[in-house]
């Protein structure tokens, strides 16, 4: 997940579900049973942490745990991801669920006794806990494929943090066979452990792309400058600040410092997160037409600008709230959260998928505050109470097995 440190903001909301609870039961003993092993999976990963685009140990890992299941595997799908699919006994929907396995750069000391062994590269995403928690969820499922209806299609996601992955299994063709009917993620933050929470429609906005070269034989230097300062302009909500669901009308920009190429060219480069479509459009058609006005003898201005170089995360309306029905009636109505508030530092390219496919991403609560964890992605003490893995790993258990239910 690539994000600022912000604060959630939260409603509780309820409603009912539909998931056969007998077969839930099974899967919930199964996972129950098989927690250590989850957690033990998760601080090897941890201990390997890798890069994104560099996810070899870690793909050829879960690999290795997909065959072991008996499911149909496909490796190297964009990058190092990972695509293993399991096939129920009887006919239904397919339903896919999505986990990002890289590590990020951080040279803080990493607080665990599981500390990672890579210089340099760490787990502060809690991308090893989504993947230990989707290999989980195949072993589980596996165990009961008799009494499925249906497939499921684990999707392990190289190159999130870099908002490349998903675009590029996309690009490779991973539901090019098998197209699901709904896809469904989860990531670590800082809600209480044992929490879940999300929102119908948008959830994290999408980030476009601005990229402004300026060349000539006049004063590129002041033009760059006045760029830089027009683009910033645009921006009408900061990093700490944050808007409803229903009022998603805002541009958060982030414009770097202009650069010196040359004596006659400097260029300025940044994004805007944006949520609403129609915002998006004016934002583009205005710096498109302003930067081209721009005259100043002997300098040229060339503006590129590029819509959803990070697709955010938008869930679909029915979908969510069938989704967290069926895990209130698992994990008790009290653990299910509505978010009420998008923050412009959060961005993810879990929409990518849903942009082919309907889907819902929740947060998980990884904090907990009497052992000091913050829970917070990408902060240097970045701490994940692993208790919240078999919450996750039962709610998504819960959500699955209820998309299964409906032929």
């Amino acid at each position: 997940m690539l994000l600022g440190a912000v604060a959630f903001s939260v409603l509780f909301a309820h409603a009912g579900g539909h998931a056969d609870s007998n077969l839930r039961a099974r899967v919930e003993t199964i996972l129950q049973r098989r927690a250590p092993s989850i957690i033990a999976l998760r601080r090897d990963l941890h201990r390997n942490a890798e890069l994104s685009g560099k996810e070899r140990m870690t793909s050829a890992t879960v690999a290795t745990r997909l065959r072991q299941l008996g499911l149909e595997v496909r490796t190297g799908v964009g990058g190092y991801g990972v695509v293993g699919i399991l096939t129920g006994r009887h006919a239904g929907p397919t339903v896919a669920y999505r986990a990002d396995m890289d590590a990020f750069p951080s040279d803080a000391p990493d607080a665990v006794p599981f500390a990672s062994r890579t210089r340099g590269v760490r787990h502060i995403c809690g991308h090893d806990l989504h993947t230990a928690i989707g290999v989980a969820l195949a072993e589980a499922l596996a165990a009961v494929r008799n009494d499925l209806h249906g497939r499921v299609i684990f999707v392990f996601q190289p190159a999130e943090e870099t908002a490349t992955g998903a675009k590029a299994m996309l690009a490779a063709g991973v539901f090019e066979r098998i197209r699901p009917d709904a896809i469904y993620a989860l990531h670590t933050a800082p809600l209480p452990v044992g929490m879940l929470g999300t929102s119908s429609g948008a959830l994290m906005p999408g980030r476009d792309g601005i990229s402004v070269s300026i060349t000539g034989r006049g004063d590129v230097a002041s033009v760059a400058t006045a760029t830089q300062q027009f683009l910033e302009r645009l921006g009408t909500l900061t990093a700490s600040q944050s808007v409803a669901p229903a009022a998603p009308d805002f541009v958060f920009a982030e414009i770097g410092a202009p650069v010196r190429i040359s004596d006659t060219a400097w260029v300025v480069r940044g994004t805007f997160t944006i949520a609403d479509d129609s915002v998006r459009a004016r934002t583009r058609a205005r710096v498109m037409s302003e930067l081209a006005q721009q005259r100043q003898a002997n300098v040229t201005v060339s503006p590129t600008y590029t819509p959803r170089v990070i697709a955010g995360v938008t869930n679909n309306a029915p979908l969510t709230v069938r989704a967290s029905a069926a895990m209130r009636i698992a994990l008790g109505a009290e653990r299910v959260i509505d978010i009420t508030q998008i923050f412009p530092a959060f961005s993810e390219d879990f929409g990518a998928f849903q942009e082919r496919v309907p889907g819902v991403y929740y947060f998980l609560g990884v904090a907990n505050a009497a052992k000091g964890y913050a829970g917070m992605p990408h902060a240097p003490d970045y701490v994940a109470d692993e208790g919240a893995m078999l919450v996750g790993a039962r709610a998504m258990a819960a959500v699955i097995l209820d998309r299964l239910a409906t032929p």
